[in-house]
């Protein structure tokens, strides 16, 4: 089994791991909602799917679900 040669002291263990830490994610607002969004990621907003503030999947009526039941 492989094992270390020297032990690795807790301090160079800290800073080795100082850099595995999660951003913040950047957000944007939507020009067309004034809904704050990540970039890059479509966001959903009364019931419609927007990307780069375009409907692309539009929100369901309530109207044709009554027709359809």
């Amino acid at each position: 089994m492989a094992h270390p040669k020297s032990r690795v002291s807790a301090q160079r263990r800290r800073k080795r791991r100082t850099h595995h830490k999660l951003e913040t994610p950047q957000l944007s607002t939507c020009k067309a909602t004034n809904e704050p969004h990540v970039y890059h990621r479509a966001y959903e907003h009364e019931g419609a799917l927007y990307y780069r503030g375009q409907v692309v999947i539009p929100a369901k009526s309530t109207e044709t679900e009554d027709i359809a039941e």
